[in-house]
């Protein structure tokens, strides 16, 4: 999709996320996709000059004209922009659409070079600075926080997780779960999988946010919010921790496939949904599919791939061979000189030694299910 931006002009975007990563330079562009792939959430923006060609496929939008005349349109749309531009620049920019620091959103500037990341506009009720943090972490990168108030630090929950790709089931609850959080209140965190690494403060985790082993351990404390962090579809009775809780997807499903030569988009995608809703996990979970490099250009495996914008990961039939099967198979290994391929594929990519399916053969496509330990 390209926007022509001309004076005076409203400019129709086809939005997704809640925020907006603009850039203009080579380098930064190169950083914004990059930031795109890997924080949730957003909508990418850059010149049409630096098209790659898969724009379409990862819902990018290109432009052409000055950026100024696309920023109006932001700021009514997005609750944050996230701008590799220089600061001189977008504080010209955007000081004509101004208006009040309950409504505007959060601004962030990051350098060229991907090496500081500033909060410029709405640090507080407009969660700038928190938007800074977690960019930053996610970059590697300093973060760059000028308000002189005291900042709080607590877990933002509406960016609980981005910077590794979590995504919420639902955004219904956001606005009263944050105001648990912020207003201190007892707020209940169970985490099944995903990274552990998010809080990254250097002071303890609050005493009002309880970390619980159980998602039943937490309902019998009875907090006043949850944070609720899993691959899976919570059971009937578990669902009342949801009653002001919202839910987060980390990205820990490994997919292996294997099919016949010519199988269609159609079939492996009904497989893997099978799959999934037998095991009762959540697609927004899945991370990649994987399997051998003979299938690297297998047209019906990349269409789900970037129908579902998920990695797709081949590996040789040497690499395959080198981990230990449950179920290794003459049969493949005549056909592709590997003894396996869903099964040592979703090994070698989750890094785990047990699988939560092993290999399941329907029509075409054998599939295998891993999660990724952390």
């Amino acid at each position: 999709m390209t926007l022509v931006l001309e004076e005076g002009k409203p400019v129709k975007l086809n939005q997704n996320g809640t925020y907006a990563i603009v850039a203009i330079t080579k380098h930064g562009v190169e950083l914004a996709r990059n930031l795109h792939a890997n924080f949730h959430q957003t909508d990418l923006f850059y010149m049409s000059k630096f098209e790659k060609g898969d724009e379409s496929d990862r819902n990018i939008s290109l432009f052409e004209g000055n950026v100024r005349m696309l920023l109006p349109t932001l700021f009514q749309s997005y609750k944050g922009i996230i701008m590799i531009i220089s600061l001189g620049a977008v504080v010209r920019m955007i000081a004509p659409l101004l208006k009040d620091k309950k409504s505007d959103p959060a601004v962030v500037v990051i350098d060229d070079k991907g090496k500081h990341v500033i909060s410029v506009l709405s640090g507080h009720l407009g969660g700038a600075n928190e938007l800074t943090r977690e960019v930053a972490e996610l970059l590697q990168a300093t973060p760059v926080i000028t308000t002189a108030s005291d900042v709080q630090k607590t877990i933002p929950v509406d960016l609980f997780g981005s910077r590794f790709g979590w995504v919420w089931e639902s955004a219904d609850k956001l606005t009263p779960v944050s105001a648990s959080v912020v207003n201190e209140e007892h707020v209940a965190i169970i985490q099944e999988s995903g990274e552990k690494e998010w809080w990254t403060y250097d002071k303890p985790l609050p005493e009002t946010l309880k970390i619980y082993p159980t998602i039943n351990s937490a309902i019998e404390a009875k907090p006043k919010a949850a944070l609720v962090v899993t691959h899976r579809n919570l059971t009937e009775d578990e669902q009342v921790i949801l009653q002001n809780g919202v839910l987060y997807r980390p990205k820990v499903i490994v997919l292996g496939i294997g099919c016949n030569r010519g199988t269609s988009k159609e079939e492996i995608e009904q497989v893997i949904l099978d799959t999934l809703q037998e095991l009762q996990f959540s697609i927004k979970s899945v991370k990649a599919i994987c399997s051998i490099d003979l299938k690297k250009d297998e047209e019906g495996i990349i269409e789900v791939v970037q129908k579902y914008q998920w990695e797709f990961m081949c590996y040789t039939a040497e690499e395959l061979n080198t981990v230990q099967m449950e179920l290794p198979s003459e049969t493949v290994y005549k056909f592709t000189g590997a003894y396996g391929v869903s099964e040592p594929a979703a090994r070698l990519y989750s890094g785990t030694h047990s699988l939560l399916l092993t290999k399941k053969k329907s029509g075409n496509v054998t599939i295998s299910v891993g999660i990724i330990p952390y």
